[in-house]
């Protein structure tokens, strides 16, 4: 067992050294090759001024290179911040100010953003720029200090380094109520205890293929890259393209003869819709592992009717606990669609508790807020101690010294003695995998100054998002405004996948008899427009 997460490739080097670790198209990475990359790359962190516990922003799309890049700034005693480079620079601009980045490794892919982002930034702030390409990085705003081609006459053979299992590894900047992404710290520790778990659970072995498909902001991306090298194991990465095309995803999985297969609810409900998988199709594939969101029942019986020889495991967690905390693997196909699938038992080293507003247990079957504790707690909120007291609190006696996480969801404890999840209790929602605070969108939506009030609420659909992003809102003047004009001015400020995908014009917005926003009544109008 490892404690340092780096440490699974070094061993993979030594072991297997040319064994294919990484495929993206007709790029790949063997066993040996990450290694000596990753080691040339981390001196040359270290020689662009980083120190350790310093933060990294990966501006990098998901590739070989970005697995390098990782690696190369775990083993400079560094802390690697994953960028998600679809998103407006505005909101990127808020991480980089946050994190307050040493360097910044980013590829051409990546240029227009990071322009605009270190336009905006103070010269005291600037970060050293590295490329990952081969040619360097010069335009009016940036100026790389090393390219790709500089690799090659740095050391072969790793830096000392002086980490230890609890200093922190990587830090993923999730959506915030205010408006500011929140950064979840998260240890060495508490990765590798988790992909030590995994990877025994599902088995997986050096024989094995697995798909690398979320994002490398997403957690999800944590489990599918770390699991695959601490086995020994392929990580085939799932192409941009196959995301938007059912049937290009379902030609990847046959022609990459996956073994097991990670994805979100949305992406499996628009295959099934698009009827992209035929009768015993994918016959290497031995497991598919679902997680980020509920996956609706007669979407799972359509694919395991489909799929009789693979096995399903539904995964849940938030990022604060690290990938997952529990997870349930179906034991055969459901026969009623309004059967629920539960969020099963608590992984190893973990505890789920549904508890009352005093903290206190609540009987077999009640629903509760539910709480988490154990070898997953993140740190902390990356400089955030108010809203780290808010939700990590300390009671009794848990699995983590008395730290417990409140994860502001609610579910029960059937009669079977599984967990089962019953939503939020809060305004954070889940759409297309990603997890969502309202408040976030609602507080760009009020910057365009366009609208004199709005409200953001989640509607749950059953299909491919999940839950749709609903806007109501109330222009700033008569001529009114447009929801194309808002959309448009709204992707400017949030990232494609947090932009409102259904549109309500008010005069005024419900109001309670207490004066309160009536998000009850504008959800109740939103799916009355759905039905009719």
């Amino acid at each position: 067992m490892t404690h340092l997460l780096q440490r699974y490739a070094t061993s993979q080097a030594a072991t297997r050294p040319d064994a294919i670790g990484i495929i993206a198209g007709k790029r790949t990475l063997t066993y040996a090759q990450l290694e000596e990359q990753s080691n040339q790359l981390a001196h040359l962190i270290l020689q662009s001024g980083c120190k350790r516990g310093d933060r990294v922003c990966l501006f990098l799309n998901k590739s070989p290179s970005a697995v390098v890049a990782m690696h190369a700034i775990m083993k400079a005693d560094c802390v690697y911040v994953p960028i998600d480079i679809s998103s407006p620079a505005t909101r990127v601009q808020r991480i980089v100010e946050s994190c307050r980045p040493r360097l910044i490794l980013a590829d051409s892919s990546a240029i227009k953003l990071l322009n605009a982002v270190l336009a905006e930034l103070a010269n005291n702030q600037r970060p050293v720029i590295g490329c990952m390409d081969s040619t360097a990085i010069e335009t009016d705003e940036c100026r790389s200090s090393f390219d790709a081609s500089d690799l090659h006459h740095m050391k072969a053979t790793a830096p000392d380094s002086s980490n230890g299992p609890d200093d922190p590894v990587h830090i993923l900047f999730t959506s915030g109520s205010t408006g500011t992404p929140k950064g979840v710290v998260l240890s060495h520790r508490n990765v590798t205890h988790f992909i030590d778990w995994i990877r025994e659970y599902l088995g997986i072995t050096s024989d094995d293929k697995l798909s690398g498909h979320p994002p490398l902001h997403f957690d999800l991306s944590t489990l599918d890259i770390f699991t695959t090298i601490s086995a020994g194991a392929q990580l085939h990465m799932v192409p941009a393209m196959a995301n938007l095309l059912p049937n290009l995803m379902a030609k990847f999985i046959r022609d990459s003869e996956l073994t097991q297969w990670l994805s979100v609810p949305s992406a499996l409900t628009l295959m099934a819709r698009s009827d992209a998988v035929g009768e015993n199709d994918f016959p290497c594939l031995r497991r598919l592992i679902w997680g980020g969101e509920t996956f609706p029942t007669p979407t799972l019986i359509h694919w395991m009717n489909r799929l009789p020889h693979v096995q399903f495991t539904n995964l849940y967690g938030p990022t604060e606990t690290t990938i997952a905390s529990s997870y349930y693997t179906v034991p055969k196909c459901p026969t009623d669609p309004l059967q629920k699938i539960p969020i099963g038992q608590a992984c190893d080293g973990e505890e789920l508790s549904v508890l009352d507003a005093n903290l206190n247990a609540v009987p077999q079957g009640t629903q509760g807020d539910l709480y988490i504790s154990g070898q997953g707690l993140s740190l902390e909120y990356w400089e955030d101690p108010n809203k780290s007291a808010e939700v990590f609190l300390t009671t009794g006696d848990t699995p983590s010294s008395g730290k417990i996480y409140r994860t502001g969801d609610l579910a029960y404890v059937g009669d079977d003695g599984l967990f089962y999840f019953l939503g939020r209790n809060d305004s954070q929602i889940k759409s297309r995998g990603y997890r969502i605070e309202l408040g976030e969108i609602e507080t760009a939506m009020n910057a365009l100054g366009t609208l004199k009030d709005c409200a953001v609420i989640g509607v749950p659909t059953g299909g491919y998002e999940g839950t749709a992003i609903c806007c109501a809102f109330v222009p700033e003047t008569d001529d009114g405004v447009s929801p194309e004009t808002l959309r448009s001015n709204a992707s400017k400020l949030l990232p494609s996948y947090m932009i409102p995908a259904r549109w309500l014009c008010f005069g005024s917005l419900p109001k309670t008899g207490n004066g309160k926003t009536d998000r009850r009544k504008i959800k109740e109008l939103f799916e009355s427009e759905n039905t009719n």
